[in-house]
């Protein structure tokens, strides 16, 4: 099944989304109310879409269920009023594609896929599988690199030949590695049918000033507007305005984010903000978990001191 959706432009901020989850007798459920009380904070902060079932989203721990039930209801709720880009990573192809299949059904706009955790794969192992998962995608695609979660990097040649692919509209990467991405702003930069947008939040001015058309910030889960902020002085090339936003980003990451010495402590400190802002809860699918109370109440204190007290936009 081959894509016909016109080549999809990606630029801007797309949040990927926490999966507000709550826990019922002895399984997980997706918090509807929750997901309508975040999806209505980060698009009040004029967001350009929102991505779900990302990292953020702890997809990995999720079930089959859980993943088609968090798009459905995400679709569901935006009601076409920003692009819905959803994640089909998994380690079974024919996995994927169902998901994908779920995700156009919904309404999504676009696909995201990494590369198939667990096992490592060769350079032409991935590309023989992102064009095997081409062949029957019926949305356009962003590849997703982020090597700490998949053993695999996409290297710069494989994303080149990929980026060739009227259905493949851009990457995410995530790989910290700015040399790399650096080398795709050469390689793809500037071109109108591919986007390159960056994930870690610190890189998120630098890269846009460098070419990137945007980024998908886990942080604007929290506070959309200023990412949203972030990227538009950096677009506007104002230098003023892109030192006062990233440095607003910059202590997020050096109080909030080092609350817990977790792993997992992006994720979990971005649920104990959202639980502190009243917008969802904190409960988390194993094997992940929250924060302790002692360990909120920090998360707490410091978007106070941040100037975070109430859902902003």
């Amino acid at each position: 099944m081959n894509c016909s959706t016109p080549s999809l432009s990606l630029s801007g901020i797309f949040p990927p989304l926490v999966t507000p989850l709550k826990a019922e007798s002895d399984s997980l459920e997706i918090d509807v109310d929750g997901l309508h009380r975040l999806l209505e904070h980060v698009l009040a902060g004029s967001v350009t879409g929102v991505f779900a079932l990302g990292t953020t989203g702890e997809t990995a721990s999720l079930t089959p269920r859980l993943r088609r039930e968090m798009v459905e209801a995400t679709c569901q709720i935006v009601a076409g009023q920003a692009p819905v880009l959803v994640g089909i990573t998994d380690t079974c192809l024919e996995q994927s594609l169902e998901l994908a299949d779920v995700a156009h059904q919904a309404g999504a706009a676009c696909l995201v896929a990494a590369p198939p955790y667990y096992y490592p794969s060769s350079q032409d192992e991935l590309l023989g599988y992102y064009q095997r998962l081409l062949q029957d995608l019926p949305l356009p695609l962003l590849l997703y690199n982020i090597p700490s979660c998949t053993k695999t990097s996409l290297e710069v040649e494989t994303v080149c030949h990929l980026a060739d692919h009227p259905q493949v509209v851009g990457m995410k990467d995530s790989s910290r590695d700015w040399d790399f991405f650096r080398q795709l702003l050469d390689s793809l930069g500037g071109r109108d049918d591919f986007s390159l947008l960056v994930g870690p939040e610190v890189l998120l001015s630098r890269a846009v000033q460098a070419g990137a058309t945007g980024g998908i910030c886990g942080g604007a889960n929290m506070h959309p507007s200023l990412y949203v902020q972030l990227y538009e002085a950096a677009v506007a090339k104002d230098p003023q305005h892109v030192a006062e936003s990233h440095s607003v980003v910059e202590r997020i990451g050096e109080t909030i984010y080092s609350v817990s010495d977790s792993p997992a402590r992006l994720i979990q400190t971005i649920k104990a903000a959202l639980r502190c802002l009243n917008i969802c809860n904190d409960t988390m699918a194993a094997p992940l978990v929250s924060l302790d109370e002692e360990h909120r109440e920090q998360v707490r204190q410091h978007l106070e001191a941040l100037g975070i007290t109430s859902a902003p936009a």
